[in-house]
């Protein structure tokens, strides 16, 4: 099972928008020939792509999260190399090979009876995936920039990361979902709970959850698990305003990040962004962003996975990528 394509120079040159008299991002990043010899690299940061949306159609959700890394990628590339931007700390390591499992997706059909339990067996190969490339991304002693796919993803990054460490992990999440559902078939809606249950993820805290999206089953399962999982509601930051959305980072952090911990952002909780769930009442861009940043400076963050993005759908794609890309400069810099 092939787990990644590795990019070369020649592999990023065609994203590249060179301009006489600028220097551009991905003309400084790094390159790596394989997983091995990640730990012989200088730079901290690795960029790796997942460009699949078998997760969010096992979910019934909207496609399109498959082209949110190439679309990313064009952006990221040519953001300004300049002192502030620090591309020299960062190795575009590639993408999860998703091809087989993508290919098999498109014959599975809605009609079919057994449409979901299909495509969750394909999520499961690429859990595989993920979660093998991740591990030797942090065993490496690197910090994994994961961008693309559903949030199915967030169980293999997860399970990569524990392994990695060889123990388990805290999580916070910015999510109008909690993605804690049944386990049932692998989709989108329950990479976390899996983790959970499989033991690699420890401590969760879901940031900003909207309460329009959260069943009273869920509901009932996080108080169940009450002193693993928490969350902060979207409504009681920006709309009854009981508490301020630093007090709000304040308390997530307070509750995961005494040890080593993942950073999730799914796009869907951005107002109005081109997602796989895309929402007309949110946080904003420059949330997410401050989000990214201040818990990317923590010592004990370990990895960001950025999901969900869905270039095609009502919002200029463009935009998606540039979304994507501010992030990931919040975090390398």
């Amino acid at each position: 099972m092939n787990l990644i394509k590795i990019y070369s120079e020649k592999d990023a040159a065609p994203y590249i928008n060179k301009r006489v008299g600028e220097t551009k991002f991905g003309e400084k990043v790094g390159f790596v020939d394989s997983l091995e010899s990640l730990k012989n690299h200088s730079s901290n940061y690795v960029l790796l792509g997942i460009p699949e949306e078998i997760g969010v159609r096992a979910n019934y959700g909207n496609p399109g999260t498959s082209k949110a890394w190439n679309t990313a990628l064009g952006s990221i590339l040519n953001i300004q190399h300049n002192h502030l931007t620090n591309a020299e700390n960062v190795i575009l390591l590639g993408e999860i090979d998703c091809d087989t499992q993508m290919k098999q997706a498109e014959n599975i059909l809605k009609a079919d009876k057994h449409y979901a339990e299909k495509l969750g067996e394909l999520v499961f190969q690429i859990d595989h995936k993920v979660a093998e490339v991740v591990k030797a991304i942090v065993a490496a002693g690197k910090f994994p920039i994961i961008i693309g796919g559903g949030h199915n993803n967030s169980y293999g990054n997860i399970k990569g990361t524990s392994e990695g460490f060889k123990k388990p992990i805290n999580c916070i999440n910015f999510d109008a979902h909690t993605d804690f559902r049944a386990l049932e078939h692998r989709h989108s809606g329950n990479g976390f709970s899996y983790a959970f249950e499989e033991g690699f993820l420890s401590k969760y805290f879901i940031f900003g959850l909207h309460r329009n999206y959260t069943s009273e089953a869920v509901f009932a399962l996080m108080k169940k698990n009450s002193e693993k999982v928490k969350f902060n509601l979207f409504e009681d930051i920006t709309i009854n305003q009981n508490k301020s959305f630093s007090e709000a980072l304040a308390e997530s952090e307070n509750f995961c990040s005494n040890d080593n911990f993942g950073i999730e952002l799914d796009m869907d909780a951005i107002e109005i962004m081109g997602s796989s769930a895309i929402t007309p009442s949110g946080f904003s861009v420059t949330h997410a962003r401050q989000f990214v940043s201040y818990f990317a400076k923590n010592k004990n963050a370990s990895y960001v996975h950025l999901c969900e993005g869905a270039p095609s759908t009502g919002v200029a794609s463009n935009q998606v990528g540039k979304a994507i890309a501010y992030l990931v400069s919040d975090v390398i810099s």
